[in-house]
């Protein structure tokens, strides 16, 4: 999980993230990393528009956003 965060901040990447919150309920979001700490980091989360603070142990999942360019004829 720690390098692909990590790998986030360095490219500027946008990643999908399946997270486990303080309740207990799992959660989907979008997020684009800002900073990662020993065991946390800090996301704008599109889903609430916002910066957040998310522990990195309550990653179930992360994934690359990727974008398709449209032709343009």
């Amino acid at each position: 999980m720690r390098k692909t965060l990590e790998r986030s901040v360095k490219f500027g990447e946008v990643l999908d993230m399946m997270y486990v919150t303080k309740d207990g309920s799992i959660s989907k979001r979008r997020i684009k990393v800002l900073q990662v700490g020993e065991v946390s980091f800090r996301a704008y989360c599109h889903l609430h528009r916002s910066n957040r603070t998310f522990t990195i142990n309550n990653v179930l999942a992360l994934v690359p956003v990727v974008t398709k360019e449209s032709r343009v004829i």
